[in-house]
This record gives structure tokens, C-alpha cells and sequence, in this order.
């Protein structure tokens, strides 16, 4: 009976323990998931605004650069694809939402063939062949957000989270590059166009605040200094031609290529950030993997050395009831030490104070990650009820945020709450409104 009770503990303990490695493992996983989707995302934009630049000029720029990009995407679409292949293997836990988010993305990916096609051809508007990478760069950017929400312990869930909104920084930076691009190429001022880029520089900012937050203090100091290099007094000029032009006025279409340089700059030193954030999640993996290993093996040794080594009240209790020797004294109880109830007092105050701590930075994460989807949701309301387009229902929930002096969380909030006769079109003159 004890041997059995001892191979219970002893099983129960070592399983729990490579359960514990096994979710590091599929958090390395997930890392190396979000690597390959990253890359996949930085090639996608890049050739979307080639192909905005294409199209836009008839051809007449951009065509070598277009291709030779095409050719060093498609590797990275045959790398997502064998990464995906792998998930699909039960150890690597992945839910059935991340499955279905992979599918989507994989329609996607078999549909750029066609498209590419199309924009070869000159089949197809600058304006289509932008959102149709946008529509296939956001499933991806998806994917990562729903990566990021299933993170269990506190440091990965901060890079995560940091992650998350550098990718979705990335990608706001890669439409702006593709949408004002179109406007340069055109030569002509665009009012939609211009307000998109606005919309776009705003939303950069509100990720880059939100990874700022959460990223390593090396990250935030080596963006804070990219925000010094001299492209990025070149980006604002440009920015600023673009946004002060009027609808219809002249653009120089020769900006369109120092605009794309100068906005590839931008993106790129956002890459490295992402390079570097992935770099630390994996090694945070990889460090938690080997203290887990670390832990097992420890586990072996301290399972061995009980049996060898009973406590030393065993041996107490062995020789007071010994019949070849008279008693002594009875054996005290376990915990009678004074010191080793204060020792276990302090372990105990230790450790309930480092779970607090995981938990208040888990719960950060969670927050930041909840309220995106909140915003996100009121955005989709409005669009749906009103017949707004995205970056005019941002703007109302922006202005309303600022004309009430509440956090754009609430209203959005407030939003959600309210019920689909708070949506209706203002009925004729001289009809009476329903109820």
C-alpha cells in the first residue's frame, strides 16, 4: 500500500510537470506561427503596394520591382503553408478557432494566383487590387490576434500582446504606404484617399502606444530613436502634400517612388522591432522549457532521495516505538520549530505575492486585448446600422470619446448597449416615428 502511494504521487507529480512543458512547447509553437505569418504579411505588403504603383500608372512603374517581389513571396506562402500542415497535429494544441482562422487564410492564399494574374493584365483597378491584399493581410493579422488572446503565462502574454499591435501597427503603416502610393501614381488629389491616410497615421499611433506598453524597455528606447532618423522628416513632408492637396488637384507622380522608399523605411524598422520581439518571445520559451526540464529532473532526485531519506521525525517516531529501548520522550509534531513556521509563513507570503503579480500582468494583457475587440465590435455596429464605412465610424465613436471626456472603451461599450431603434433613419416630415 505504500509503494502504490508513493508511484501515485510520484506518477501525478511527473505528469503534471511535463504537462507544464508541453504547454511551453505549444507557446514556442504558436511563436514560430506568428513568425511565419509575420513574414508572410511584410512580403504581402510590400507587393500590394508594388501593385498599387502598377496599376495606378498604367504600367508604367514598378513592373520589375512587381515581379521580383512576387518571386520572393511565394517562398514565404510554401513556408505559412508547411506551418499550418503542423498544426494540424494534435500536440501542437491547436483550437478549433485558430483551424478555421488557417482556413480562411489558405482560401486566400489559393485565390493569389488569380489576382496576380489579374493585376499583370492590368485587368483589375489599383484601388480593387489594394483592398483585395488588405482583405487577405487582415485574416492573417486575425490569426495573430487569436494567438495572442490564448496566452496563459504573464511574460508571453505581454510580448504577445506588444506583438500583436506592432504587426497591426506594420499593416496600418503598409495600407498607408499602398493608399498614398495610388494618390501619388494617379497625380491626382483624392478627398477618400486623403482621409484614409489620416484615419491610418492615427490608427499607427494608437497601436504604437498600446506596444509601447507592453514591449520590452530595449524596444520602446530603439523605436523612440527611429523616430529620429531623417526619413521620417521626409515621411511627414510627404504626408503633408498629400493631406493638404485638394480633391482633383495636381500630384507630382514622380513622389510616388521616394513615397514608397520613404514609407518602406518605416516598415522595415517596424520588422526589425517585430524580428526582435519574436526573437525574445521564443527565448522566453526556450528559458521556461529548460527550467521546466530542470524541474523534472529535480523532481526524480527529490522523489528518490524520500525514499532514501525519510525526515527526520520518522526516525523519532522509529525509536519511540522501538520495543528494544525504553521511550525517551514522545516525538513532537511536524511544525512545533518556530523557525520552521516563520520559514513557511515567508515561503507562503512569497508565493501568493508572486501570483498576485502574474495576475495583475495577465490581467493587463487580457485588457488590452478585450478592449480592441470591444472597439472593434462598435465599429462593426455602426458600419453595419448606419452604412458607415470603417474609417467613418471610428471617427464617431473618436469625436464622441472627446465631446463626453470618456474613454473610447466606454462609449464604445455604451455603443453595443444600445438597441437597434437608437440606430433608425430619422423618419419623413410629417410622419410619425414608430412607438
Amino acid at each position: 500500500m505504500p509503494l502504490a502511494a508513493a508511484l501515485s504521487v510520484s506518477s501525478l507529480v511527473l505528469r503534471a510537470k511535463q504537462l507544464e512543458i508541453d504547454a511551453v512547447r505549444q507557446l514556442a509553437s504558436r511563436a514560430a506561427l506568428v513568425d511565419a505569418i509575420g513574414q508572410l504579411i511584410q512580403g504581402l505588403q510590400r507587393e500590394r503596394g508594388a501593385s498599387g504603383i502598377y496599376l495606378a500608372s498604367q504600367a508604367q512603374r514598378f513592373a520589375d520591382m512587381r515581379r521580383k517581389i512576387v518571386s520572393e513571396v511565394e517562398p514565404l506562402e510554401a513556408q505559412l503553408r508547411a506551418v499550418f500542415a503542423e498544426h494540424l497535429e494534435p500536440a501542437q494544441g491547436a483550437t478549433a478557432k485558430a483551424l478555421s482562422l488557417m482556413a480562411w487564410a489558405l482560401l486566400g492564399l489559393d485565390a493569389l494566383a488569380a489576382l496576380r494574374s489579374q493585376i499583370a493584365l492590368q485587368a483589375m483597378g489599383a484601388h480593387d487590387a489594394v483592398a483585395a491584399f488588405s482583405h487577405l493581410i487582415a485574416g492573417l493579422v486575425e490569426l495573430v490576434f487569436h494567438v495572442a488572446d490564448g496566452a496563459g503565462l504573464p511574460s508571453v502574454s505581454r510580448l504577445l500582446v506588444a506583438l500583436l499591435h506592432l504587426v497591426q501597427a506594420q499593416e496600418e503603416a503598409g495600407q498607408e504606404r499602398a493608399v498614398g502610393a495610388l494618390m501619388y501614381a494617379s497625380g491626382l488629389g483624392n478627398e477618400a484617399q486623403q482621409q484614409r491616410v489620416v484615419h491610418l497615421i492615427d490608427a499607427q499611433e494608437r497601436s504604437l502606444q498600446v506596444f509601447a506598453e507592453f514591449a520590452e524597455p530595449a524596444l520602446r528606447a530603439r523605436w523612440e530613436q527611429e523616430q529620429l532618423a531623417p526619413g521620417v522628416a521626409q515621411l511627414e513632408r510627404l504626408r503633408r502634400t498629400l493631406c493638404i492637396a485638394k480633391p482633383g488637384a495636381a500630384l507630382d507622380s514622380k513622389l510616388s517612388e521616394p513615397w514608397f522608399e520613404v514609407c518602406t523605411e518605416r516598415i522595415n524598422a517596424l520588422w526589425q522591432l517585430q524580428v526582435e520581439l519574436v526573437k525574445c518571445l521564443r527565448e522566453d520559451c526556450a528559458a521556461r522549457i529548460l527550467e521546466a526540464q530542470q524541474d523534472l529532473q529535480d523532481s526524480k532526485g527529490l522523489l528518490r532521495r524520500l525514499r532514501d531519506n525519510p525526515p527526520q521525525r520518522t526516525h523519532a517516531v522509529d525509536r519511540f516505538f522501538d520495543t528494544g529501548s525504553l521511550p525517551s520522550a514522545a516525538p513532537e509534531p511536524a511544525g512545533s520549530s518556530a523557525s520552521e513556521s516563520t520559514a513557511l509563513r515567508d515561503l507562503l507570503q512569497a508565493q501568493a505575492a508572486r501570483m498576485a503579480s502574474m495576475e495583475a500582468e495577465l490581467d493587463a494583457a487580457r485588457r488590452a486585448l478585450h478592449e480592441r475587440k470591444v472597439i472593434e465590435r462598435a465599429k462593426g455596429v455602426l458600419m453595419a446600422r448606419l452604412g458607415m464605412n470603417e474609417d467613418a465610424a471610428f471617427r464617431v465613436l473618436q469625436k464622441t470619446s472627446m465631446d463626453q471626456n470618456r474613454r473610447l472603451l466606454e462609449v464604445a461599450e455604451a455603443t453595443l448597449s444600445l438597441p437597434n431603434l437608437a440606430f433608425a433613419p430619422p423618419a419623413p416630415p410629417g410622419e410619425k416615428s414608430p412607438g
